[in-house]
C-alpha cells in the first residue's frame, strides 16, 4: 500500500503544478495589437564645464527676474547643480511582430508627460559679504516617442513567461521650445525682455533596456513591465545664462514603469 501511494505522489504533483493553458495559440499568430498605460520618472545626467564652480558669471548671465534680483557688478558662482525626479505617466499603442519562437519585433508609438526640477546652488560674492541662495527650475516635457524594441521572452510555466527587451527610441518633445521669456527691468529701470530658465533641444535618441512578465488571461495577454531609457544626445539648447553656462552636456535619463494589454 505504501509503494502505492509513492508512485501516485509524483503524478499527484505535476496535476498540481500544471494548470490549463489560456490562449494556446496566442504567441503562434504573426502579429497583434494592444495598448500601454504607464508612470515614468523623467531626469537629466549632467556633464559640467571643466571647473565650473570657480567661474565668476557676467552680469549679461544672470538676468533680473521676479525670484531674484541679482545685483549688476557683483560675481556670481555656482556650486552644485542636481535635477530631482518627478512622477508622469505615458499612454501609447502596441504593435508586436513575431519573429520566432522566443524573439518579437515591438514597436510603441507613445505620448509621455514628466517634468525635471533642476536646483542651483548659487552664492554672490561682494566687497562685504558673500550671500548663498537657491533657484529652482522646472522643465516640462511633452514626448511622442517611438520605441523599436527586440523582445526576446521565456518558455511559458502554466500561464507565465518572463522577458526582456532591448532597443531604441526616437522622440519629439513638444514642450522643448515653449518660451521662458519674461518681461522686467533692467539695472538702470529699463523694461526689458530676458529668458528665464534652461532650454532644451526638441529631439533626442535613447537607447532602452528592460524587463517584465507577460500573464495569459482568458481572454487578453496583461504584462509588467519595468524599462530604463538612456538619452544619447546633448540635448541642451545653450542661452548664455547663468542657469546653463556651468553644463557641457545634458542627456534624458527616464525609468518607465508599464501595464501592457493586448
Amino acid at each position: 500500500m505504501a509503494g502505492l501511494l509513492l508512485c501516485m505522489l509524483p503524478q499527484s504533483l505535476v496535476a498540481q503544478t500544471e494548470k490549463p493553458k489560456n490562449l494556446l495559440m496566442y504567441d503562434t499568430e504573426p502579429y497583434h495589437f494592444g495598448f500601454i498605460l504607464a508612470i515614468n520618472q523623467m531626469s537629466y545626467a549632467f556633464s559640467y564645464v571643466e571647473n565650473y564652480q570657480l567661474i565668476a558669471h557676467e552680469s549679461s548671465e544672470y538676468p533680473n527676474t521676479a525670484d531674484v534680483h541679482y545685483t549688476a557688478g557683483a560675481e556670481y558662482y555656482t556650486r552644485s547643480i542636481d535635477a530631482s525626479q518627478q512622477p508622469g505617466f505615458t499612454v501609447g499603442v502596441v504593435g508586436n511582430l513575431r519573429l520566432g519562437k522566443y524573439f518579437d519585433l515591438r514597436l510603441i508609438p507613445s505620448l509621455s508627460f514628466g517634468t525635471r526640477t533642476i536646483s542651483y546652488q548659487l552664492y554672490k560674492k561682494s566687497d562685504l559679504s558673500t550671500e548663498n541662495f537657491t533657484q529652482t527650475k522646472s522643465i516640462y516635457s511633452t514626448f511622442i516617442e517611438f520605441p523599436l524594441h527586440v523582445k526576446y521572452k521565456s518558455k511559458r510555466l502554466n500561464n507565465v513567461a518572463a522577458y526582456v527587451i532591448a532597443g531604441g527610441n526616437f522622440k519629439i518633445d513638444l514642450a522643448s521650445q515653449k518660451k521662458w521669456d519674461i518681461d522686467t527691468q533692467s539695472a538702470s529701470g529699463e523694461q526689458i525682455t530676458v529668458t528665464d530658465n534652461i532650454r532644451v533641444k526638441k529631439l533626442d535618441i535613447a537607447a532602452e533596456i528592460g524587463a517584465g512578465f507577460d500573464f495569459y488571461t482568458g481572454y487578453f495577454k496583461f504584462g509588467i513591465e519595468a524599462k530604463m531609457s538612456f538619452g544619447l544626445l546633448n540635448i541642451l539648447d545653450a542661452q548664455n545664462l547663468i542657469y546653463d553656462s556651468s553644463i557641457k552636456n545634458l542627456q534624458n535619463r527616464t525609468f518607465q514603469l508599464s501595464l501592457t494589454f493586448e
